[in-house]
This record gives structure tokens, sequence and C-alpha cells, in this order.
């Protein structure tokens, strides 16, 4: 099996001061491919690990707390943070607006979808479907979610301009 590779034009020319890439240097679009640590991959990296230390997190308030409003509301707040850090997995070089909206906008939908019952049938017959789905709608969790995700991309955002300077 063969790869081609093409190389754009003024990626092949080299201005004063620039290296060529026969000289050692890859263009920007293949550094990720190439192992170099590149912003992205390191977001993307501090989002799965923010992933797994969520999901424990909500297991633990799950599994070893009482249920009360307060852990409900814990449950929701982390299972935002968590949809939020999985889409920074995905899209890593979309700015934290973006994928705040994309985040939101699912979780949205997954609770609207409670409406119509079937996640509710789903976690009778399966109970770590109510997890992910949940099982009734409540308006509580639209704020809850809008909120989570609004303070996920603040740190995304604030850990970004940190990196950076």
């Amino acid at each position: 099996m063969s790869f081609a590779v093409r190389v754009a034009p003024s990626e092949m020319t080299s201005s004063p001061g620039q290296a060529r890439e026969d000289e050692g240097s890859v263009p920007a679009s293949l550094a990720g491919m190439a192992g170099e640590a590149t912003p992205a991959s390191g977001r993307r990296g501090r989002a799965a690990l923010a992933s797994v230390v969520t999901v424990a997190a909500g297991l633990a308030v799950h599994l070893a707390l009482p249920s009360s409003v307060a852990t409900d509301i814990a449950g929701d707040a982390l299972y935002a943070v968590l949809i939020y850090a999985l889409a920074v997995t995905l899209l890593p070089r979309w700015r934290p607006a973006r994928v705040a909206v994309i985040a939101g906008t699912f979780c949205v939908a997954i609770e609207v979808f409670q409406l119509t019952g079937l996640p509710r049938a789903w976690a009778a017959v399966f109970r770590p479907a109510a997890l992910v789905f949940g099982s009734g709608f409540d308006a509580r969790d639209l704020v809850v979610y809008v909120a989570a995700v609004a303070l996920a991309a603040s740190i995304d955002a604030a850990l970004g301009r940190r990196s950076q300077g």
C-alpha cells in the first residue's frame, strides 16, 4: 500500500528565514501526524482526561451519595461537562464558544427527548440507559446544562489563553 502526499506550492517554496520541508520542517497541517505536539493535541488530551474524571465523579455521585435534589443537580452538571469535554475531544480546533453551542444543544435535545417517554422505557429494560438518556423531563435540568456548559467553556478558554501565553 502506498500513500501520496500532495504539497501545496506555497509549502514547497520558502521565504527568507523560513525553512523548506526538505530542510527538516514539517508543514503545520501535518505536525500532528508527525508526532509533534500541537495546541489541538494538548487540548484534546486535557479534554479526554476531563472526560474520564467527569465519568468517575458522576458515577461516584450516582452510586455513593443518597438521591436528593443536590445530587440530581450535580449529576446533571457533570453530564453537561462530560458532553462538552467529549465534544472538545472530537473537535479540538473549534473555539470554546462554538463547542459550547454544540454541547448545550445536545444536552437540551436529550432532555426534550425525554418527553417522548422512550428513555424511561429503555431504562426500565436496561438501567444504565438512564445515565445516558435520563428518564424524565425536568425544566431545571435545562438551566443546569446551560450553566455547566458555560462554566466548562470558560475554563477551557482560560486554559487555552494560559497555554498560549
